[in-house]
């Protein structure tokens, strides 16, 4: 797709594959989609959703974001589709209250491109890059009250280090927060670049020499703790798989191993028989609710990252909801 002004940059990840996964589920009773409900629970800058209410004119769409100027830009570029999109500005584990404030009570698609966007990551003010120097934001919900600064100015050194370790997969944890602690002595931390100073000087040179920049966990973790992510994601997970009609499809992709977990954990419960074990035989009813659409986590290929180098760690995985409770 091409970019514009509206996107600040936005490619959607796998973008094809989604339309492909998803369309069936959306289709069963119309070709154009008519009588369809998507959620697309990460709207972002909407480019997913526009290419669906394009290809289906008779779709209806629930948009969810926590980031109002997300759902601002999504809305502009959403206003053609008029009352086909409706938009809601919620944690994506709010998905079963979204659902219903929008008059609806069984879902036929839904989406999730879970971690921080093109559109966060390209404004510098919402500090979530290391790559700009920035105030210590990271908040998703500019009206949130917790903060990356507040974290490291205030948290003790046990509680960051087990951030850092558990959100980030950061193996210089306790180093960099007793440094932290440290540093925040004499002056507390205020921008992204301060941090990102202290990174350097605490990471070993071998260690910085491999596995990217030296930021990139503990920013990824950070960000996972200002904003409840993983949390957020362990609640959306079930809820969504719940209000999947009989037929419908889910697509997740996860962009850090963190994420993927949770969702091939939760995958894995779904597509599971709730035959008792030791028995023989599968039990009438008991069959799995959900059947995996893809083999494992699927990946981007060369041609994607090479248009989109933010998909390169994308890992796509689908399910559809074939019997169970919840039937249309």
């Amino acid at each position: 797709m091409a970019q514009d002004s509206r996107d600040h940059g936005h490619i959607p990840v796998l973008l094809d594959r989604c339309v492909q996964l998803l369309t069936p589920a959306l289709t069963r009773r119309n070709d154009d989609g008519t009588g369809a409900v998507l959620v697309d629970a990460t709207l972002g800058a909407g480019g997913h959703s526009e290419r669906f209410l394009t290809e289906l004119p008779g779709l209806q769409l629930i948009g969810l974001d926590r980031d109002p100027n997300a759902l601002a830009t999504a809305g502009a570029r959403l206003a053609p589709f008029g009352d086909r999109a409706r938009l809601v500005r919620t944690r994506y584990d709010g998905i079963t209250a979204a659902i219903a404030e929008c008059g609806q009570s069984r879902i036929d698609g839904v989406l999730f491109d879970l971690g921080v966007s093109s559109m966060q990551l390209d404004l510098a003010e919402r500090g979530f890059s290391y790559s700009v120097d920035a105030p210590l934001d990271m908040r998703m919900d500019p009206d949130a009250r917790l903060t990356a600064a507040e974290i490291l100015n205030t948290y003790d050194a046990k509680e960051i280090t087990r951030i850092l370790r558990d959100f980030g997969e950061e193996r210089f944890a306790g180093r960099i927060a007793d440094k932290i602690v440290r540093r925040r002595a004499r002056q507390p931390f205020t921008t992204t670049g301060e941090l990102v100073e202290l990174l350097y000087e605490a990471i070993p040179a071998p260690a910085r020499r491999t596995g990217g920049h030296p930021g990139k966990r503990t920013f990824q973790a950070l960000r996972v703790a200002v904003n409840g992510e993983l949390d957020s994601l362990r609640a959306a997970l079930p809820a969504a798989l719940a209000a999947l009609s009989e037929g419908g499809r889910i697509v997740v992709m996860a962009y850090q191993s963190l994420e993927d977990r949770i969702v091939k954990h939760a995958f894995s419960a779904a597509t599971a028989s709730r035959t008792p074990p030791g028995l023989p035989m599968e039990l009438p009813g008991h069959e799995p609710e959900f059947v995996t659409l893809t083999r494992g986590a699927e990946r981007a290929d060369e041609q994607e990252i090479e248009r989109n180098p933010r998909s390169a760690p994308v890992r796509l995985r689908a399910l559809e909801k074939v019997g169970g409770r919840g039937k249309s």
